[in-house]
């Protein structure tokens, strides 16, 4: 059973791990309508039908925003229920942008805090696999780790997904 969503939960897990899934239902808890901002780029046909499939799944009641590089100014910005998806595809982006990226991800730990809540981030766990053979691979899984431990420290609840299955490793009201 899902429990409402609190403030903020961080949602991590590797691909198809169920993550979105489940991250939608946790907002769907809370009363529309709920909005969804959506870091990735389509930059090829792939990629289009992977975020059409996405958004064909929410019904009724969703808006969907499209902020591949500023989303800290869409999260200040929004009211009411909120899902990020993804943090790591919001990292790519600013590492083609070639952003600060410990800025960026400072900014985007104050305004996830400032948010009312609830507010649900997704992100791709990337440091469970072997050491990246190059320089920007590595720099990304850095980057995303930081960021995760970052955010993990604010949120009020971090769930891992693994094969579909939520594990909640830091549950509302649970140590910082």
């Amino acid at each position: 059973m899902l429990q409402a969503a609190p403030r903020m939960t961080l949602v991590l897990g590797g691909a198809r791990s169920g993550k979105s899934a489940h991250a939608e239902a946790l907002i769907e808890a809370c009363p529309a309508p709920w909005t969804y901002l959506a870091t990735a780029q389509a930059w090829d046909d792939e990629m289009r039908e992977r975020i059409g499939l996405h958004r064909a799944r929410r019904g009724e009641g969703w808006v969907t925003r499209d902020v591949p590089v500023d989303l800290s100014a869409a999260i200040r910005a929004t009211r009411g229920p909120v899902l990020v998806d993804c943090l790591t595809l919001w990292l790519t982006n600013l590492m083609m942008a070639e952003a600060d990226l410990a800025a960026a991800s400072e900014d985007l730990a104050a305004a996830c805090a400032a948010a009312a809540g609830p507010l649900v981030l997704v992100s791709n766990e990337v440091g469970l696999g072997i050491v990246p053979d190059n320089a920007l691979a590595r720099a990304f899984r850095d980057a995303a780790g930081r960021l995760h431990q970052r955010l993990a420290r604010e949120a009020d609840r971090v769930v891992f997904l693994v094969a579909g299955l939520p594990m909640v490793v830091k549950p509302a009201g649970g140590p910082a």
